[in-house]
């Protein structure tokens, strides 16, 4: 899965994800790892094998239906994708685009149609301050938790996101992991997520998957990522691996509005 002429960004993975479940991706630089999050998201289709979301393979489906499928997905890449002039509040509402008609989309420019969602989102990233600054005014980590807010308004079973602590502090970083993750199992969303600090997707997650040269090295509960196997994995790139042993303070989940049935993939 890669460009034309290019190697193999994956190779010989064979996985899958329940409905529901939270996982992390972690592995050195050039495992793999964003370009897995663009096939999950139907953003590029595998040049060799299979992939089946919820049990389709949606490079099979009419343009319009794939369309469909898409809007049942959240991606947040690790750079996110916000005009500089725009408000917050219309930055976070933007997840909610692929459920909206043309119109309601283009009025929601002007006229953000449901501001106190938007508020409630940036709260738990601690960012309702910010609800009417223009984007240009914000940090880089303060773009990146915009960035994430999106997902607590987006019409999605299926959060996908990259590297989604690269530009925040440690306690920022354990904050927006903690809400992340517990937004999502509220929710009944499916989560996944690279990650560079391995310490944060032991503390955090449920199941970890090994990622190095486009291989599925492990897939394993955290409690049995040992040392030995994050030597190994991290071989050569041993200046990327983050000591495990540091748990981010959780935070406790708050009661949820009904959302989208999760959803199932399969990648062989």
């Amino acid at each position: 899965m890669a460009r034309d002429g290019a190697a193999p960004a994956l190779q010989g993975l064979s996985w899958s994800v329940a409905a529901g479940e939270q996982l992390a991706v972690i592995g050195p630089s050039g495992a793999g790892k964003t370009t897995l999050l663009q096939v999950l998201a139907c953003a590029m289709p595998p040049a060799q094998g299979r992939f089946t979301l919820d049990g389709r393979d949606p490079w099979a489906l009419p343009r319009r239906e794939l369309q469909r499928l898409r809007g049942r997905l959240f991606l947040a890449p690790q750079v996110p994708p916000l005009p500089p002039r725009q408000r917050v509040v219309t930055a976070v509402l933007a997840g909610r685009l692929p459920a909206q008609s043309l119109w309601a989309s283009v009025r929601s420019l002007f006229y953000p149609s449901d501001i106190p969602a938007a508020h409630a989102a940036l709260e738990r990233f601690d960012l309702q301050d910010k609800l009417f600054d223009r984007v240009d005014r914000l940090s880089g980590g303060e773009r990146q938790r915009v960035g994430l807010a999106r997902a607590l308004v987006a019409p999605a079973g299926l959060w996908l996101v990259d590297e989604p602590l690269s530009a925040l502090d440690p306690a920022r970083a354990g904050q927006a992991l903690a809400t992340l993750v517990e937004q999502a199992r509220a929710r009944g969303a499916t989560l996944v997520a690279t990650l560079h600090q391995v310490d944060r997707a032991l503390a955090h997650f449920p199941r970890i998957v090994g990622l190095r040269e486009g291989r599925l090295v492990f897939d394993l509960p955290p409690g049995d990522v040992t040392p030995e196997r994050l030597a190994h994995l991290y071989a050569q790139h041993e200046h990327e691996l983050v000591a495990p042993g540091l748990a981010a303070p959780g935070l406790a989940a708050d009661d949820a509005a009904a959302a989208p049935a999760p959803v199932v993939m399969h990648c062989r």
